[in-house]
């Protein structure tokens, strides 16, 4: 079975797509799968072979190597951000037929956008923060921030990952500054109020037909807050299991699940939640975690003592059995 390991994207998370993606090429097991490193970058799409680039086909997807066109049975995709979380790949997958791992189209557009994924699990009764929507050109008044959210708050990108564009502004001096680096990742932002309390990562898949939770990680920022530097710098001490009561932990792994649920997901995922006064408030969801030897989701099925290559047979078992929307 050919497998194509698809990995990089166009925004500044390709560095860690790029050591997600090895990660899976290593793990992968070579007794079932052909694997191919398969590179979707901003300037070029190819696969790399023994340091050769065979440029990828954007007609069906496939690349020709000694005069052989070379098609893949599936995909494993890892690329973090745009185009590849964000429901542009999946949807060029499905016109093309070719099973992918993790989420549908939808639901990776839906998630992406952090506004619209608020929304939805607003329905279902998901604890989170209060939240202000700017489009850039808009008026903002710090003032009126203020008096609707308390200080301190938070500047967010709307559509960005990786806590790019992220700031905690505690005075009003420090908001021009927030909404600059923030419109820098994305014209849409969010504001939201700041959530006193223990962070905590939960992962959760669909592992044979089953919604699991991988592990609750704490995380501990050296920094103000869980920001690149701290995810993917060293700068934040990141504890699994999370040290928190029985009680505590079930209403964490009931919570995780809903939003999974809710969301209609399928594959790996990793939810970021504030637990204050006991209960879990929803951050978001990331529908492709890293999986770099420094990310959480690999630590927290070494923790379950679960084999990668058992999670990613997995994985690709769901894709195969999901047929693209236009062939049911």
């Amino acid at each position: 079975m050919n497998v194509a390991v698809v990995m990089g994207g166009y925004s500044d998370e390709s560095v860690i797509s790029l050591r997600s993606g090895q990660l899976i090429l290593n793990h992968l097991d070579q007794s079932k799968y052909k694997t191919y490193e398969v590179h979707i970058l901003l300037d070029e799409w190819y696969c790399l072979i023994e340091g050769v680039k065979y440029p990828i086909n954007k007609a069906d997807f496939s690349f020709t190597k000694d005069n052989q066109v070379v098609h893949f049975d599936v995909i494993s995709n890892t690329i973090h951000g745009t185009p590849g979380e964000d429901g542009h790949m999946q949807a060029y997958w499905e016109l093309l037929g070719i099973p992918y791992t993790g989420c549908g189209y939808y639901q990776s557009s839906l998630t992406f956008n952090k506004r619209d994924t608020l929304s939805v699990l607003s329905k279902f009764d998901i604890p989170k923060a209060n939240s202000i929507y700017v489009t850039k050109g808009d008026a903002i008044d710090g003032h009126q921030i203020v008096a609707e959210l308390g200080l301190p708050f938070f500047v967010k990108p709307n559509q960005s990952g990786s806590s790019l564009g992220v700031s905690m502004v505690s005075t009003l001096d420090d908001l021009p500054k927030a909404l600059d680096f923030a419109f820098a990742e994305d014209n849409d932002i969010l504001i939201e109020s700041y959530l006193n309390g223990r962070e905590v990562s939960v992962g959760v898949m669909n592992y044979k037909g089953e919604v699991i939770v991988m592990g609750i990680t704490e995380i501990l920022s050296q920094n103000e807050f869980f920001d690149y530097e701290a995810k993917y710098l060293g700068k934040s001490d990141e504890i699994t299991p999370a040290r928190i009561s029985k009680e505590i932990e079930d209403r964490v792994i009931a919570t995780a699940k809903k939003v999974y649920i809710s969301l209609g997901m399928s594959g790996f995922s990793r939810t970021d939640f504030i637990i204050m006064n006991d209960i879990p408030y929803f951050i978001e969801i990331n529908t492709n975690p890293g999986l770099s030897p420094q990310s959480i989701f690999p630590q927290q099925a070494a923790h379950a003592q679960r084999a990668m290559s058992d999670l990613l047979d997995n994985e690709i078992e769901l894709a195969l059995k999901r047929k693209p929307i236009w062939k049911k």
